[in-house]
């Protein structure tokens, strides 16, 4: 089964009413260093409000070279799932952890039930994914998961969880690999949905949620959201949104006065780019119907969508002083070979489950997703070997500006600071990207499929 889009599960006319006006490792017992359980002991850990930098006063800047912050959270897409193959389509890039390729031909592979057999993965020939398949509810991302030998995805959502695309269907992402920093253990912050992703990364806890429902709208930010840390040291943001603003679904987020006028419909975004008005703090939400890479959507729109923020942000004025993070915010039922490892649970608030679910709780990571970090200041063709999440990006926030943590979860969060060379801006002239692909190729690749994705009206 598959989530409902944020657009299902709260009609648009209510949110835009509300802002408008406003594996094989683990079997064989070879757990590598990164994948080794997180220590029980509270010792040396930081504690909820706490700062990153207890002898400065709160909201004190750091990274000065950083002046602008950006997020791009996109939907439901593997680390594997869509760079699998860039250690063997980017030059210089064959370190990088994708999918493992012998003798030519790709090697991973899950049972499938329906054969008896193994299914390898195989590259998709269309740029359209089918509707409702596959899945990443609680119960399909742990089956998936399986007790890390990650061998379920096929028996959670079937053979479409194994396909994979390349440099083919997205030459600009692409690119965007071949000289930027990727983070190869970055992980989404819980085995399900977007909801809960997407409130580790904007509360640092999804306080009892393991679905995209109703559920989130009763459910308040057990110790606020970082907008409410940026808001009480006056620090500026916006939220730049194409359809829905996504953090909509923490409850009471408009209350406190003004708030409303942060949100912004996204052509203001490309304007404010290229003022070089952006905030300080920029968050922006891609169409959640059309151009956020959902199923049963083209994920060639998607590519349209981010090489356009990329582009913006690299002619703005600002560009100098700007670090863009692109990720995804869970891997939407699409296989990836890494097992995630235990992680640090956020706060005493656990999982609100059915008797019928799968039992867990939030001290593992969901499945890893990509994460491309573009900057001046990014480091060249680095690869992360560290452990993050989405609270890591949360966490450089509070690094930037010396904010109190929320939870454990981004208190102890690597802040990602290891993508960045500070003494040296090594794009401070933007490289050459590839031109993200035309759309009628790939729509006639997908009518040949018999599919028929969803697209923007204009």
């Amino acid at each position: 089964m598959s989530e409902h889009p944020l657009s299902a599960a709260v009609t648009r006319r209510t949110l835009l009413r509300a802002g408008a006006g406003a594996g094989a490792l683990l079997a064989a017992g070879r757990l590598p260093a990164w994948a080794k359980p997180v220590a029980t002991a509270a010792a040396g850990r930081r504690a909820p409000d706490s700062l990153p930098f207890p002898h400065l006063p709160a909201g004190h800047a750091s990274m000065p070279q950083i002046e602008h912050i950006v997020v791009l959270i996109m939907e439901n897409h593997s680390f594997d799932n869509l760079l699998g193959m860039v250690p063997y389509q980017v030059p210089g890039r064959g370190n990088v952890d994708g999918l493992m390729r012998k003798h030519g031909k790709i090697r991973n592979f899950n049972p499938n039930p329906a054969t008896g057999k193994n299914l390898y993965a195989s590259l998709r020939t269309d740029p359209c994914q089918l509707v409702g398949h596959p899945g990443q509810d609680w119960d399909s991302s742990h089956t998936a998961w399986d007790n890390g030998k990650m061998d379920g995805f096929v028996r959670a959502s079937g053979p479409v969880a194994i396909q994979y695309w390349d440099h083919t269907a997205i030459p600009f992402t692409y690119s965007l690999a071949k000289h930027f920093p990727l983070g190869q253990r970055y992980f989404c912050s819980v085995l399900a949905q977007t909801y809960p992703n997407r409130r580790f990364f904007f509360c640092g806890t999804a306080s009892g949620l393991t679905a995209t429902d109703n559920v989130t709208f009763s459910t308040p930010a057990a110790n606020g959201t970082i907008f409410d840390r940026l808001d009480a040291h006056k620090i500026n943001w916006g939220v730049y949104y194409q359809n829905l603003p996504s953090i909509l679904i923490v409850p009471d987020f408009l209350t406190p006065a003004g708030r409303a006028a942060r949100l912004h419909a996204y052509p203001q975004f490309l304007t404010d780019c290229a003022a070089g008005r952006l905030p300080q703090f920029t968050f922006i939400d891609p169409n959640y119907d059309t151009t956020s890479e959902e199923n049963p959507q083209d994920i060639q729109v998607g590519e349209e969508f981010v090489a356009q923020v990329v582009h913006a942000l690299m002619k703005a004025p600002t560009w100098s002083k700007t670090a863009l993070f692109i990720t995804y915010d869970e891997h939407g039922g699409y296989y990836d070979h890494v097992p995630p490892p235990a992680a640090i649970e956020p706060d005493s608030i656990q999982p609100i489950l059915t008797p019928y679910e799968i039992p867990g709780a939030y001290n593992r990571y969901g499945i890893r997703v990509p994460q491309i970090v573009v900057s001046p200041w990014a480091k060249p063709s680095y690869v992360s070997n560290i452990v993050q999440d989405h609270t890591s990006m949360t966490a450089f926030i509070e690094y930037k500006w010396n904010l109190p943590a929320m939870t454990y979860r981004d208190a102890n969060a690597h802040p990602m600071t290891d993508y960045f060379d500070f003494k040296h801006a090594a794009f401070k002239k933007p490289p050459r990207l590839a031109a993200a692909p035309g759309l009628k190729k790939g729509l006639a690749e997908c009518t040949a499929a018999g599919l028929t994705p969803p697209l923007p009206t204009s």
